[in-house]
């Protein structure tokens, strides 16, 4: 394949940018590789790709087949009795992060599958670890999220589809504890054993606005009492959460007879173990607990598990996949959701602080189409050259190196390259890190596959053998009274001025004094497109009001979520869903990345 001035070209044949769809369909679903003549997208290459049987990628990296769980002849969930800490201690760890996104997105997941690629090739034993896909976001805006290009995780329509069902092995657990709830509540209506408060709403993993606020309990006196409530999306449930903390499965059942239900009349606390179900939600749950494994378009391993959401939940995929492919990898590679502030501050204060575990190295992606939305062009321009946009939007990045290095980070840029990208903007992106001190490398893995990541993995190798990161430190001490851990992430992460909290978050805060839970870390909840909670704020604006609207007390997952703005829990569908393309023609699915 050869670049041709913000065109793709094989040999005589020479696309020009209007043919190219509308980017909001490209960084997944629709991105386009010329080969061979054709057009082809990520499912069809996909379908290209002869997959080797689980046992034989299980084999490769050590596991004995004997420890797997087969789901069909390529997918396995693995024993976790694999997991050995010793080695995890020998190996290394690296983050995937990233700027602030635009609603395309950058392309993390492709540029973390064509790192392990790219390692891979220059003779590194690398794994990567990511989060399953969710059916919101996949029937929703992106079509799914399982890499793209030459850069995928396979097979891609299970992975993004049903998978192992752990998804709705969650949904189904979170409403059966709701369903419980509500019995225990119908049952105690007349006594005093009842409940005068209720936290505890439902989830679904579809993007349903009009499930965000529901009446229950309409109708005879035996469909149960009429309560307001409503549905979060999956991703955000605390029993997902739980399962991506969780380091066993005792440990999961502990913390799920920990969550917080309600209060009673007394004002006392009510969890589910005092609704006594805490054994049947770990039934629910022990096979979701196992790690998923599969495999890359170029047959290395990948463990696929868990899936909350950065911007309204904790954005790590599991605890215990990043374990697994410490154990098996010498390198494991793992992304946290949306940029450096969101995802990859939830990854250090939240999953490391609760493990232990330590990246060596934090990959920054950056496209020059993010840039140089971040320097003031729209969405309908920012494929067209603009180096005075693009050095503009260095501000941004900026920023977020400087995030990663506040928590003891050494930091890599990969530029996740398009079609349209010029050699004059990838220069000046090069020079801008050259002069802050930082690693760039050009990613190229989803045209090219692992060689278009060779760049990129010679530059971590080497990053992590000459100055690998320094002990981490964290964006706050999480013993501090609440107020003050808030301003000092706030503060220190976003570059907020004011904090102020709305009268229902003070009642909250004064509810987790009461319950003793003040030193849980924080996970906000707020829009991924800018720091602060305005959306179209971009750039690196600094000095704004953040407003605490509510705090979620995630007991059994032990962390407070703090909702910034208007953040939903339960996201709505586009003016044109993914939905509308996905189809099965001749026996094969059409429309996911």
């Amino acid at each position: 394949m050869l670049k041709m001035e913000g065109r793709f070209a094989y040999k005589d044949v020479c696309l020009p940018n209007s043919l190219f769809l509308p980017y909001a369909l490209l960084p997944h679903a629709f991105s386009i590789v010329v080969k061979s003549k054709q057009m082809k997208t990520d499912i069809e290459i996909a379908r290209e790709t002869p997959l080797k049987k689980i046992e034989e990628i299980a084999q490769m990296v050590g596991i004995d087949p004997e420890h797997i769980f087969h789901y069909g002849h390529h997918i396995a969930k693995v024993d976790l009795s694999q997991i050995d800490e010793e080695k995890i201690k020998k190996h290394h760890l690296i983050l995937v992060t990233a700027i602030t996104p635009n609603k395309a997105g950058i392309g993390k997941t492709t540029v973390s599958i064509g790192l392990a690629l790219g390692m891979n090739k220059i003779g590194k034993k690398a794994i990567v670890a990511l989060r399953e896909p969710s059916l919101g976001p996949c029937f929703g805006m992106k079509g799914g999220a399982a890499g793209g290009g030459y850069a995928q995780v396979l097979p891609m329509e299970n992975i993004n589809l049903h998978f192992t069902g752990d998804f709705h092995a969650i949904t189904s657990a979170h409403n059966m504890i709701t369903a419980l709830l509500d019995n225990y509540i119908y049952q105690n209506r007349n006594s005093c054993t009842g409940l005068r408060e209720v936290k505890w709403k439902r989830v679904l993993d579809v993007n349903d606005r009009g499930l965000r606020h529901i009446i229950t309990g309409l109708g005879a006196s035996t469909d149960g009492i009429p309560a307001q409530t409503g549905f979060d999306i999956t991703a955000a449930s605390e029993l997902m959460a739980i399962l991506c903390l969780s380091r066993d499965l005792d440990d999961l059942r502990n913390r799920i007879e920990n969550i917080l239900l309600g209060y009673t009349y007394e004002g006392a606390a009510f969890t589910v173990k005092d609704l006594g179900v805490a054994g049947a939600i770990t039934v629910l749950l022990k096979d979701a607990l196992l790690p998923n494994l599969v495999q890359t378009t170029e047959h290395t391993a990948a463990f696929i598990h868990g899936g909350p959401f950065a911007n309204i939940a904790h954005g790590c995929n599991s605890v215990l996949a990043t374990k697994m492919a410490l154990t098996f990898g010498d390198y494991a590679i793992t992304e946290a959701g949306f940029g450096a502030d969101l995802g990859g501050e939830k990854f250090f204060d939240i999953k490391c602080r609760e493990t232990g575990l330590h990246p060596e190295l934090s990959v920054l992606v950056v496209t020059a189409r993010s840039l140089k939305i971040h320097g003031g062009v729209t969405e309908a321009d920012m494929a067209k050259p603009n180096m005075d946009a693009l050095k503009k939007g260095f501000e941004n990045l900026d920023r977020h190196i400087g995030i990663l290095k506040g928590f003891g980070q050494s930091v890599v840029v990969a530029f996740n390259r398009h079609g349209d990208d010029t050699d004059e903007e990838i220069n000046a992106l090069r020079q801008h890190c050259a002069g802050l001190g930082v690693g760039f490398a050009v990613n190229e893995a989803f045209a090219k596959g692992g060689d278009g990541a060779v760049e990129l993995a010679k530059l971590v190798v080497e990053t992590i053998e000459k100055s690998p990161s320094g002990p981490l430190q964290y964006a706050y001490d999480k013993e501090m009274p609440i107020k003050e851990k808030i301003a000092q992430l706030c503060q220190r992460v976003y570059g907020a001025g004011e904090i102020s909290y709305a009268t229902l978050a003070e009642k909250k805060i004064k509810q987790i004094h009461a319950l003793g839970i003040d030193d849980y870390p924080l996970c906000v909840a707020k829009t991924q497109y800018s720091f602060s909670s305005d959306a179209k704020a971009f750039g690196a604006p600094s000095g704004f009001e953040l407003k605490v609207r509510d705090i979620v007390i995630n007991r059994g997952a032990r962390m407070l979520v703090v909702i910034m703005g208007e953040m939903m829990r339960m996201p709505g569908l586009p003016a044109s869903p993914q939905a509308l393309h996905i189809d099965l023609v001749n026996g094969q699915i059409e429309g996911l990345s």
